[in-house]
């Protein structure tokens, strides 16, 4: 007999009391659920999320969503491209784009968008055509994927008329700022742990 979803759910709260977590009742206007969800899964992390002032929320789009243009310029003045951590470019276009190099992990490019409600930020991996073979990587994939959290693996057509694999995550165009850098950076720390994990299963392509 299947086990009550009541008892996952009692089990999952025992286990936030045992972390030190507490619990706390608010009333927020609804259009604002996104923003505290994302506090909440930072304030979890341990990361002290950056509350949108007046300033940063002029900067979205009428429903409190970011657009592709204003998350550029959002990202062009956050601390990390202050630093040189990442350099931001906006790629015009149809379907405008935000490339994105972490400097901190050896130029690694990603391609940031936004469309409608949600943002996707991605990263190609390798082709297609350079795994050893295919079928046993895509169950090697499906099998172990859980270890990198928040991002996934998908395949797509390269710029060069070649498939690669790619990795991608995505978040709510409601998201405050922090939660957008936090997907960035973990998508690009998840690629690298992909390339090292998975080189084996590459050909040796000179």
């Amino acid at each position: 007999m299947p086990t009550k979803s009541s008892y996952y759910q009692s089990r999952y709260r025992s286990r936030l009391r045992e972390k030190g977590y507490v619990k706390r009742e608010i009333w927020i206007p609804p259009e604002y659920s996104a923003i505290l969800k994302d506090c909440e899964t930072a304030l979890r992390a341990g990361i002290s999320p950056i509350i949108p002032n007046a300033a940063t929320e002029s900067e979205m789009s009428e429903d409190g969503n970011w657009t592709t243009e204003t998350l550029h310029e959002a990202l062009s003045q956050s601390e990390s491209a202050m630093e040189g951590s990442i350099t931001v470019e906006l790629v015009a276009g149809i379907d405008p784009a935000i490339l994105i190099t972490m400097s901190e992990f050896g130029d690694l490019p990603l391609l940031l968008s936004v469309s409608g409600s949600q943002i996707l930020v991605e990263t190609l991996l390798w082709p297609v055509d350079e795994v050893k073979d295919t079928a046993a990587f895509n169950e090697l994939i499906l099998k172990t994927h859980k270890l990198l959290p928040l991002s996934t693996f998908g395949i797509r057509h390269g710029p060069d008329g070649r498939d690669y694999y790619e990795m991608f995550g995505s978040l709510s165009a409601g998201s405050i700022l922090e939660s957008v850098q936090f997907e960035i950076e973990t998508l690009a720390d998840n690629a690298m742990q992909a390339a090292e994990a998975y080189q084996a299963d590459l050909k040796e392509v000179a």
